[in-house]
């Protein structure tokens, strides 16, 4: 468990933070620019002192303002890497890690042999640092903070200073460190894309201070995270498993609630992954539909509809336990009766979803 409430005044902003998540997994700190994220994880870290609070990890206090007890930075056996690289600009690549390696205390569950390979720095291990590209840069850094034998990840917008492309690059080599190591990692975002696609957990903050936590699925569909993403992001995000490859689309066959979907799979078509559909993308039927070029078509029931706005609605759409939204305009709301309760097919193209390995 993985357990924070920290208060710390700077200037004319406050920070008076909560929340208590299960470890391990990924903690998505998620907010507009300027809401405390960064202040919160230098607390966590030891980087910046609280004015009151208490940080545990897995049974461990780091801080205890009530107690006394502060634990040095260096003590803490927290792994930081900051939206800047960070890394020594004298030495290569084997050098910077081997820095981290050495100075690292025992046990040492985290071999270099590991690092180079989980994030793919066997052939990049003689270069200086100016010679990398801004995503092998960070994969450093990266490797870096492991090589630390981290009992706890930070990462401050890790990919924020880095283009589309790169981001790309770098996005997969994060799922692999999710997915191949137990260490906890809190993960600081305003992208929720990222978020999307590693979080387990996610804290939501505003002007300071978590307006509300949870896991992912049940969070993508908090109003509060709608106020921030807008419009055009918000959407369900689900877990689904994969039943096989389609024969004749090539496509991946992933079973939601009761119901299965195509999907251009991001990964191995094996397993579990995660899809997310939005909002927008949803189209709401009262019949069977027929004779469209649509295949995806999750049947389900109304579960809620709530007006959000002078022109529209949006329905919360029950597909055999998982719930998905769609937003629809009023008039089709009156057309269509739309109501709790009501029997609707929800239809989505393939190329629209998104979905990646979990």
């Amino acid at each position: 468990m993985l357990a924070v409430a920290v208060k710390k005044r700077r200037g004319s902003f406050t920070l008076d933070a909560q929340f208590e998540l299960p470890t391990p997994g990924v903690v998505a700190l998620f907010g507009r620019s300027g809401c405390g994220k960064t202040t919160l994880v230098n607390v966590i870290a030891g980087l910046l002192d609280a004015d009151a609070g208490r940080v545990s990890l897995d049974g461990t206090v780091l801080l205890d303002s009530q107690a006394r007890v502060d634990v040095p930075p260096e003590r803490r056996r927290i792994g930081y890497v900051f939206q800047e690289s960070r890394l020594f600009p004298h030495r290569s690549v084997a050098g910077n890690l081997a820095y981290a390696e050495r100075r690292a205390p025992e046990p040492r569950y985290v071999t270099l042999s590991f690092v180079a390979r989980l994030l793919d720095l066997e052939r990049l291990m003689e270069r200086r640092t100016h010679e990398l590209s801004g995503g092998e840069r960070q994969r450093v850094a990266i490797g870096r903070a492991l090589l630390s034998q981290p009992r706890l990840l930070l990462l401050d917008e890790p990919l924020a200073s880095l283009d589309a492309a790169r981001r790309e690059e770098v996005l997969p080599y994060l799922e692999g460190l999710r997915d191949q190591l137990a260490i906890p990692m809190v993960y600081v975002s305003h992208n929720f894309d990222e978020v999307s696609r590693l979080a387990t957990y996610v804290v939501l903050m505003e002007a300071g201070n978590v307006v509300a936590q949870g896991e992912l699925g049940q969070m993508s569909l908090h109003p509060q995270l709608r106020n921030i993403v807008g419009a055009e992001a918000e959407g369900a995000i689900l877990d689904g498993t994969v039943l096989g490859t389609d024969s004749e689309s090539g496509l991946t066959r992933v079973r939601i609630g009761s119901g299965e979907i195509l999907v251009r799979a991001n990964g191995p078509a094996r397993g579990r992954l995660r899809v997310r559909l939005l909002a927008r993308d949803l189209i709401v039927a009262t019949q069977p539909p027929r004779h469209l070029s649509v295949r995806n078509m999750l049947k389900g029931v109304v579960a809620t509809l709530s007006s959000e706005d002078a022109d529209s609605d949006l329905v919360g759409i029950d597909v055999g336990g998982p719930v998905i939204v769609a937003r629809v305009t009023k008039a089709a709301t009156r057309e269509l009766s739309l109501r709790p309760g009501l029997p609707v097919w929800a239809l989505v193209k393939a190329v629209s979803l998104r979905a990646h390995p979990i």
